[in-house]
């Protein structure tokens, strides 16, 4: 089985995480979905962590605009008509059970977990009950990989390709020389 591919995890890419999240980040094994200044939207986690403890959340949304914006579509009901398309469209209901398997694919390149053995996240394959864990599937793994995602996204405010970045204030003399570092630097919310 081969791995996704993610672009390697820097320092760095813990930092702003761990800022992104108001905690230490753990256990992460990549960064599949960036902002357009290039820090971490989405973080993927091992499938056991290293206290053991088993994480079915594989791609998880990091970026706190994002997260945000989800946060307002969860609470505009835009699950409810999900869980009715769901319903009423065979086609789109085979495609989310499609992304629930190539989900479980993915987490298990990095290991199998027996206690998460057809768990995937955010309701799949049969409901929607999180968009956040949909959308940082859809981000991770690109457009037509989850229509549920992909619709949520569709109905966003937020978009991956403008940078909402606050300054993670994580960057230290001899930054790597990304867009991101600069974003950071001049503290102007733009990139």
């Amino acid at each position: 089985m081969s791995r996704p591919p993610f672009e390697p995890v820097s320092d760095r890419d813990i930092r702003i995480v761990s800022a992104q999240l108001g905690r230490q980040a753990r256990d992460v094994v990549g960064i599949p979905a960036r902002c357009a200044c290039g820090a971490p939207t989405v973080v993927a986690t091992a499938p056991r962590l290293a206290d053991g403890t088993p994480f079915p959340t594989f791609y998880y949304l990091s970026h706190p605009a994002a997260t945000a914006a989800m946060s307002f579509l969860e609470a505009a009901q835009l699950m409810v008509e999900c869980n009715e398309l769901l319903a009423d469209d065979a086609e789109v209901a085979a495609h989310y059970a499609a992304a629930h398997r190539d989900y479980l694919a993915d987490r298990e390149s990095f290991g199998v977990v027996p206690e998460l053995a057809g768990i995937s996240a955010g309701g799949m394959p049969t409901r929607v009950k999180c968009l956040h864990a949909l959308v940082a599937h859809a981000l991770s793994a690109g457009p037509g990989a989850n229509p549920m995602g992909d619709l949520a996204l569709e109905r966003s405010s937020w978009s991956p390709d403008v940078c909402q970045c606050p300054d993670y204030g994580v960057d230290a003399p001899g930054g790597d020389g990304s867009a991101a570092d600069e974003h950071a630097d001049d503290g102007s919310g733009a990139a």
